[in-house]
């Protein structure tokens, strides 16, 4: 017997059968019951006038812009690559980022207002925990180029009725409406309206400000107080 046979054979390792933490598995009667569900809402839309839009599950980071965590560290918040033109791509990490790239291309060939709803999985690169998951779906419905803030109330309306299509009783829950012109108010009101004047900016209140469901009203006062760090 040679001594090359007479080594030990190195076991190889066989890989495990199992899904990436924070993604999962979806069987028969889960997809079907899903499906259905979708398919309720997605009529919704359709009865209020809405077009369907499907893109890409993959965007530039650049066109994801403003929806990225961090748009200096692209792998951060998203699940991101570079392809061989080294150009930084990126999982969507909602339906929103998408519509703002395709009415920016097709601007021109599109009606005003442009009325789009989207269904479809979204990717978040996020420790995932009891009910947050990497992967999910989101159903997305907006309005771009309106004249009149009817179009908010329509959408809530459209939201409501989506709502119980899907089995949620009105009363169960809670529709809260996000506008940036009432923040704007609201600081102006307590003096932030000039941004040249005051020493903390605008945009660094608005982003504590949006932190107030995770920290509570201390931690956003942490933030804007004496030794604020605002890492976002």
């Amino acid at each position: 017997m040679s001594a090359e046979n007479s080594k030990p054979r190195t076991k190889i390792r066989r890989p495990r059968a199992e899904t990436p933490k924070g993604f999962r598995d979806w069987f028969g009667a889960e997809v079907e019951a899903r499906n259905a569900m979708l398919a309720k809402i997605c009529d919704v839309y359709r009865r209020y006038g809405f077009d369907p839009l499907e893109t890409s599950g993959v965007e530039t980071v650049e066109a994801l812009g403003k929806f990225l965590p961090d748009v200096d560290r692209p792998n951060e918040g998203v699940f991101a690559f570079q392809d061989d033109d080294d150009t930084w791509l990126a999982l969507r990490y909602d339906l929103t980022a998408p519509l703002a790239r395709v009415y920016a291309q097709h601007q021109l060939a599109l009606p005003t207002p442009y009325r789009r709803y989207a269904v479809g999985p979204v990717w978040r690169n996020e420790k995932p925990g009891p009910g947050r998951f990497r992967q999910f779906y989101q159903c997305d419905a907006d309005t771009v180029g309106a004249a009149t803030v009817a179009a908010d109330a329509e959408i809530c309306a459209m939201l409501a009725d989506a709502l119980e299509a899907a089995g949620i009783a009105r009363g169960d829950y809670v529709v809260r409406i996000n506008n940036r012109k009432v923040l704007n108010g609201v600081l102006e009101a307590i003096g932030l309206g000039d941004a040249e004047a005051h020493a903390i900016p605008r945009g660094v209140v608005s982003r504590a400000v949006d932190k107030l469901d995770r920290l509570g009203p201390e931690g956003v006062r942490a933030l804007l107080g004496e030794g604020r760090k605002d890492e976002s």
